[in-house]
C-alpha cells in the first residue's frame, strides 16, 4: 500500500512525448510507498495573469489543490530553445503565486518536494530546461532533490510509449530518483512536524 502520493508532471503536451513515457515509465518503477498520478490538465491552463490572479480560472485552482494535496512533485520535461516549454513554465508561474506569505496564502510549491528528470532523442535536450526548473524552485524554496540527475538522451532507443525501459542504466537511476524523492518527502514531512 502507498504511503506518498506524487503529481507528476509532462513537460510536453504531445501524445507520443518522450517525457509522458518517462512519468509512465516513473509509475511502473515507483517503490511500493509511493504512487505517482499524471496530471492531465496542462493545456487548459490559460496564460499567467495578474489581473484575474485574486479570482484564478478554474483550472488554475485545479491545479494548486493537486499540487497542496500531493506528497511531492515529479516533473518531466524536454527542452524548448534552450528551457523550459512555456506551458510548464506558465503552469508553475501559476502554482507559485505568492511565492512569499504576503497574505494567509502560500504557494503549494513551498517546502514541496520535487523530483525532476527529462527525456530527448537528442544527446543534450532536457539539460538546460532542468537547470531552469532548479532555479525557479529555489525561489519558491521547494525541497527539489539533487540526485541523480536523469537526462534520457537518445530517449526514442531506451523508452517505450507505455513506459517500458529499455536501457538498464536508465532504470536504474530512475528506481534510485523515486526512492531519493520518498526519502526527501519523509524528511520534509519530519521537519515540519
Amino acid at each position: 500500500m502507498s504511503e506518498f502520493s506524487v503529481l507528476a508532471l509532462s513537460g510536453s503536451l504531445r501524445e507520443a512525448s518522450f517525457n509522458t513515457a518517462l512519468i509512465r515509465a516513473a509509475q511502473r518503477l515507483a517503490p511500493a510507498d509511493l504512487t505517482i498520478e499524471p496530471y492531465a490538465g496542462l493545456g487548459a491552463i490559460p496564460p499567467f495573469n495578474e489581473d484575474v490572479e485574486p479570482v484564478p480560472p478554474a483550472a488554475v485552482v485545479d491545479l494548486r489543490q493537486r499540487i497542496a494535496a500531493a506528497d511531492a512533485l515529479l516533473i518531466a520535461t524536454p527542452e524548448y530553445n534552450y528551457g523550459v516549454p512555456g506551458v510548464l513554465k506558465n503552469a508553475l508561474d501559476w502554482a507559485s503565486r505568492p511565492s512569499f506569505p504576503i497574505t494567509s496564502w502560500v504557494s503549494p510549491l513551498a517546502h514541496k518536494p520535487i523530483a525532476i528528470v527529462g527525456a530527448a532523442p537528442t544527446g543534450m535536450g532536457t539539460v538546460r530546461a532542468q537547470l531552469q526548473l532548479r532555479q525557479l524552485f529555489l525561489w519558491t524554496d521547494s525541497a527539489v532533490v539533487t540526485k541523480p540527475e536523469i537526462i534520457v538522451t537518445n530517449a526514442h532507443e531506451k523508452l517505450a510509449q507505455d513506459g517500458t525501459v529499455r536501457d538498464e542504466t536508465t532504470e536504474a537511476l530512475l528506481r534510485t530518483l523515486l526512492d531519493a524523492l520518498a526519502t526527501k518527502i519523509r524528511v520534509t514531512q519530519l521537519a515540519a512536524a
